[in-house]
């Protein structure tokens, strides 16, 4: 992701550093699209509010079928990531 700026892991601070760890603590690293968010940390806290409430947020269904139809949207829409 060369062509987005970002704040580097080493300089991470506040709420950008907390993410950047709980994304380490989570895989070992950072993914990109927390970085690509970087910087502007209320549009980061907005990209983990909404992620968490989709993911583990209640409903009836589980971790793993919310990340089926996470992959399966992703492939229909031709998305790698």
């Amino acid at each position: 992701m060369a062509w987005v700026r970002t704040v580097h892991e080493d300089d991470a601070e506040g709420v950008v550093a907390r993410y950047y760890e709980g994304n380490r603590r989570s895989w070992g690293g950072v993914d990109n699209i927390i970085k690509a968010h970087s910087l502007v940390p209320n549009a980061l806290r907005s990209l983990m509010t909404f992620y968490n409430g989709v993911m583990h947020g209640e409903g009836r269904l589980s971790l793993a079928q919310r990340e089926m139809i996470a992959v399966t949207v992703s492939v229909h829409n031709r998305c790698h990531y």
